[in-house]
């Protein structure tokens, strides 16, 4: 008698013929040996008794772990599900779609191997400590759709413990592709950086780190927006990280007030809030403004309207041009920093992927092209070499 393995399908009634479904069906991902296993001697050089040579070595020289393991080449990708795409808190098992497709993308884009781990915890120190443990396996840790503001304890808390590149995508990998894409729409018009005047729209983790990264560029007029207006000094119902990008921002700009009120004159809009704008509050902007709305699959201004006004017009949409995705900056990021064994992600790493995303395309720029396709295979190896090069230069490699 033969035993079968029963897979259920438990599935809506309307899933049967729909290819996204057929698509997923087992997941996305599979592990896949790089070495054969065809008979007793490559078993014994696979596994025992061979292996204990290596683990002998590696016991006596840690180090050398990077070398004949999987690490120095494989990034777990971390959520608790709290704050997935656009649908929010839906919990770690509905987001282990989301990981997997995440993981792939590390391997299509940046020749990287990820593993998608959905952690069954929201409490900041259960979460910290769980990636803590599990770090020895892994070459860097890519936080994914941990929700705001304690992403941001996280991603600093396993930075300063760790000893691998510790990146929290929806923040970061947000912010490098925005600033190249401006970077490419100021030289497209003949602006520096340093002359725009910008308005974010969203105070959460991308908000934030876009607003980091823009000071970091030499923007020096900014104003981030939540759902009350400006977020500056003079309010007081901000939470801590909110008190601190005011104070970051007070410097730049010093603006106060509503999100159209700041957005009269200004020169750049950057959405990533999910919310709306309304076409008479964008006709407010200046002439030539730069209009990027990234809410998916919503953005704050509808790239039709937008593009009445402004001079470039971005969003987070594949059916648009100039897509901002973060597709384009994290497979090299992370392909860059393991490569020269990385241990951590600098800004200065940071703002070299941004330069070396735009320079891509910065002989080819026009209003629908300031910032180049995901499918663009130059993409990720520039990211990577200005990645790698920036690491060895700030002296935070092994």
């Amino acid at each position: 008698m033969t035993s079968e393995i029963i897979t259920p399908r438990t599935e809506l009634p309307d899933t049967a013929l729909d290819p996204v479904f057929e698509l997923h069906r087992g997941g996305k991902m599979a592990v896949r040996a790089t070495v054969p296993v065809r008979d007793a001697a490559d078993l014994s050089l696979a596994y025992t008794p061979g292996v204990a040579r290596v683990c002998s070595a590696i016991a006596e020289q840690p180090d050398l772990v990077h070398t004949y393991t999987w690490k120095s080449r494989t990034v777990a990708v971390v959520t608790d599900g709290s704050a997935v795409l656009g649908l929010g808190d839906i919990g770690p098992e509905a987001s282990l779609p989301v990981m997997e497709g995440k993981a792939i993308l590390f391997k299509q884009f940046g020749d990287v191997d990820a593993v998608p781990v959905a952690l069954d915890c929201r409490d900041t120190d259960e979460i910290v400590e769980t990636v803590a443990r599990l770090a020895p396996s892994f070459g860097g840790i890519n936080l994914e759709d941990i929700s705001a503001p304690r992403c941001f304890e996280i991603e600093r808390r396993l930075q300063e413990r760790l000893d691998i590149p510790v990146f929290h995508d929806d923040q970061h990998g947000t912010a490098v592709v925005t600033l190249a894409a401006l970077r490419n729409a100021a030289r497209l018009t003949g602006r520096s950086l340093g002359s725009l005047r910008v308005v974010i729209s969203g105070a959460g983790a991308a908000g934030v780190a876009i607003a980091r990264i823009l000071l970091g560029a030499g923007v020096t007029d900014i104003a981030v927006c939540d759902r009350r207006g400006v977020v500056s000094a003079d309010r007081a119902d901000l939470t801590d990280a909110k008190r601190e990008l005011a104070a970051l921002t007070a410097q730049a700009g010093g603006r106060s007030g509503s999100l159209a009120s700041v957005l009269a004159g200004a020169d750049v809009f950057i959405g990533v809030s999910g919310g709306t704008v309304p076409e008479e509050v964008v006709a407010t902007m200046a002439p030539g403004a730069f209009v990027f709305a990234m809410a998916n699959p919503d953005p704050e201004v509808h790239p039709e309207v937008a593009a009445r006004y402004a001079a470039v017009v971005a969003t987070g949409r594949s059916d648009f041009p100039n897509q901002i995705n973060n597709v384009l900056a994290f497979p090299g990021i992370f392909a860059g920093a393991l490569r020269v064994g990385a241990t951590r992600i600098t800004e200065s790493m940071k703002l070299a992927a941004a330069e070396a995303l735009a320079a891509v395309v910065e002989d080819e720029l026009s209003p629908e092209r300031v910032i180049p396709s995901p499918f663009d295979p130059r993409v990720a190896p520039a990211v990577a070499d200005a990645v790698a090069k920036a690491a060895l230069d700030a002296g935070v490699t092994r």
